[in-house]
C-alpha cells in the first residue's frame, strides 16, 4: 500500500451534456450551464453587515432573500446572517482575500463552496414559466421581482433561485450532484416553449 496521499479527482458536473441550450435569437427561453465560478458562503452578524455595507463588490447590507448585482456577479442574502457570493469570471481565493481583508476584524466565516455548487442561467419571455413547472415559489413580478433571491425546490432538487433584470433573467444553483437533474428538468420544461 502506497503512502502518497489520496486525491479525488474532479470531473466537470455536466461532463455528459453540451455545455449549454440555448434557443434562437428570438429565445423563448434559454438554459446556459455555468459550472464554474467563484462561490463563497459567508457568515456574519446582521450588525456588521450593515456596518460594513459592501466588501469586495458584494453588497452585504440587502434584505432577506434578495440579491445584489447581476447574474454573473452577486450577493444573495438566504438567511439573517447568511450571504451567497459568486462571480464567474473571479478567481475565488482573490476574491476570498479582498472579502477576508474587509471583514479582518469582525466576527464571520467564508467557505468556498465553488466545488459543490453548479449554476444555470435561465431567460427569455418564458423563463418564469420554465422555473414554475417545477417551482412551488410565485414568480410573478409581484411576488418575486429583480433583486429576489431565495432557497426552494425545482422538482426534487433544492436550489437557491434569484432574479434580476426586466424582462426577467433568473439565475438557480444548486449542488453538483444534482445538476444533470436540474438541467434535464429545465430542458425538459422548456420544450414547450421552443
Amino acid at each position: 500500500m502506497s503512502d502518497a496521499p489520496h486525491r479525488a479527482r474532479r470531473t466537470p458536473a455536466l461532463v455528459d451534456a453540451p455545455a449549454s441550450a440555448t434557443a434562437d435569437a428570438a429565445a423563448a427561453v434559454s438554459i446556459r450551464a455555468i459550472a464554474t465560478a467563484a462561490r463563497l458562503s459567508l457568515r456574519l452578524s446582521d450588525a456588521d453587515a450593515t456596518a460594513v455595507g459592501v466588501a469586495a463588490d458584494f453588497a452585504l447590507a440587502i434584505p432577506l432573500n434578495s440579491s445584489a448585482g447581476s447574474v454573473d456577479c452577486c450577493s444573495a442574502r438566504l438567511g439573517p446572517n447568511e450571504w451567497l457570493l459568486i462571480d464567474d469570471k473571479g478567481d475565488t481565493e482573490t476574491i476570498a482575500a479582498r472579502v477576508e481583508s474587509v471583514l479582518a476584524d469582525r466576527l464571520h466565516a467564508l467557505i468556498d463552496v465553488g466545488h459543490r455548487h453548479v449554476g444555470f442561467a435561465v431567460s427569455g419571455r418564458h423563463a418564469r414559466d420554465v422555473l414554475n413547472a417545477g417551482c412551488p415559489l410565485d414568480l410573478a413580478e409581484r411576488a418575486f421581482p429583480s433583486g429576489a433571491a431565495s432557497r426552494t425546490l425545482l422538482g426534487k432538487a433544492e436550489i437557491v433561485l434569484m432574479r434580476f433584470d426586466r424582462p426577467a433573467r433568473y439565475r438557480v444553483e444548486c449542488a453538483r450532484s444534482f445538476a444533470p437533474y436540474v438541467r434535464d428538468f429545465l430542458q425538459e420544461a422548456a420544450r414547450e416553449f421552443r
